[in-house]
């Protein structure tokens, strides 16, 4: 169980809760309501990515811009693609990792894509040889589609060198 901080304002736009003031004027009837809506976004984005686990569950706080998400990951690289494809998302500050493994394997390390940056260049601050990019785009799949586009506070998985 880990908490993993992202930046609010990269990532997809999957929701609209409204302007802060409004949202915070919210009765909690209706706070309860923007806040499963953002969460059943988020999930519906993670099986689009055609990610899955047992019993996953996805929740979201609006006050604190915590998406809590558990389940039963097959393996360690779709629990930390899960974890990802829920921090990516704008309006997301944190995500509370209460997921497991059913096959335990090493994990890998998250970086977050700064301006100017490529897979290449990130590739060589990583592993110290720009030219396994490829590995650090296939790991990111199918969140990535394309190595050429990458964004400002998108934070990405960063494999164990084989």
């Amino acid at each position: 169980m880990s908490l993993i901080s992202f930046i609010k304002e990269a990532g997809e736009k999957l929701f609209n809760l409204g302007k802060p003031d409004a949202v915070a004027a919210a009765a909690p009837a209706d706070l309860a309501a923007l806040n499963q809506k953002a969460a059943d976004a988020i999930l519906a984005y993670i099986k689009t990515q055609h990610l899955d686990a047992q019993n996953l569950a996805v929740a979201y706080d609006g006050a604190s811009m915590t998406v809590t998400v558990s389940g039963a990951a097959a393996d360690q690289a779709t629990r930390e693609k899960i974890v990802l494809c829920c921090g990516n998302v704008g309006s997301v500050e944190k995500v509370s990792d209460q997921m497991t493994v059913n096959t335990a394997s090493e994990a890998s390390r998250f970086y977050t894509v700064k301006n100017s940056d490529t897979l290449s260049k990130i590739s060589k601050e990583m592993y110290g040889d720009a030219n396994k990019y490829t590995a650090i785009f296939e790991a990111n799949k199918p969140m990535l589609k394309d190595p050429d586009r990458i964004y400002p506070g998108q934070n990405l998985r960063i494999p164990p060198q084989a």
